[in-house]
């Protein structure tokens, strides 16, 4: 056993001077979105499309994602702004849900794709590698901040959660499930198939948006199983989380999709 658990940092801040600070949180967000950008680029080369153009996209599609990203957790967890509306612009100390980058994300994508005058469906495959690569390092941010963690665990990997921020039920308890290791592990993963498996054999080959829903698909089942293991408030549905329902959704018909596509794929040119 290498690990008694997994420390917490000290303080979600890169730096802090006085009222102003720079959370680690925002900071990863922000590089994340540098390196979806290059790999866009590099998408965007393949298909012989300007890459200047992921320019455009990104000033549509990253305030899009950000905007939806944040209306999406105030509706789902609005008892945490109820009190102190002004919260809500306050994105910086956390709380993004992910359906919302995907919508608000989309529509932003479908109005840079509408501009450059390229297949919408074809520039979300482009955007998925770099979009799950973001995934992976913005959830260390969770990290940061000490939130969306599991349940109570004694596993050698476990993380500490100082006790402020356990729920009032596990004020007793140190240790939790470190969920925001466990889904960037899981991104990583999603990662690594779509770039060695599924774009170099189907990305001209396939119809366009089937690498969007190969990324929807392995996300959204990485998800579900994360979903079970956190313990943070959440609205239920039929005895599931909100977010259970919604990526079991986004799953069904992102498998419906590609099984369709992948049974029509085109012969591998010579």
């Amino acid at each position: 056993m290498l690990l008694a658990s997994i420390p917490s940092p000290s303080s979600p801040y890169v730096f802090q001077i006085g009222s102003f600070g720079q959370r680690w949180y925002g900071l990863l967000i922000a590089i994340g979105i540098g390196l979806a950008i290059f790999i866009c680029r590099r998408e965007f080369r393949r298909r012989g499309w300007d890459p200047e153009g992921v320019y455009t996209l990104a000033i549509w599609a990253v305030p899009a994602g950000i905007i939806g990203a944040r209306l999406y957790h105030v509706a789902t967890d609005w008892y945490l702004f109820a009190d102190d509306p002004v919260r809500i612009i306050l994105i910086q100390q956390g709380g993004l849900g992910m359906p919302g980058v995907i919508i608000g994300g989309a529509i932003g994508a479908y109005i840079a794709a509408r501009r450059l005058g390229l297949p919408t469906l074809g520039v979300f495959d482009c955007i998925a590698p770099g979009l799950i690569l973001a995934q992976v390092i913005g959830r260390w941010g969770n990290w940061f901040n000490q939130e969306l963690f599991g349940g109570p665990s004694n596993l050698p990997w476990a993380v500490q959660i100082d006790q402020q921020y356990r729920p009032v039920e596990y004020i007793n308890v140190a240790t939790f499930q470190p969920t925001f290791l466990y889904e960037s592990l899981w991104n990583l993963g999603v990662f690594a198939v779509l770039v060695l498996i599924v774009i170099p054999r189907v990305w001209d080959r396939a119809r366009v948006g089937t690498i969007f829903a190969a990324y929807l698909l392995l996300y959204g089942i990485g998800r579900l199983w994360v979903e079970k293991l956190r313990i943070d408030p959440a609205h239920v549905i039929a005895g599931a989380r909100v977010n259970e329902w919604v990526f079991g959704i986004v799953v069904v018909l992102a498998a419906v999709f590609l099984v369709a596509s992948l049974r029509r794929l085109r012969p591998a040119s010579a």
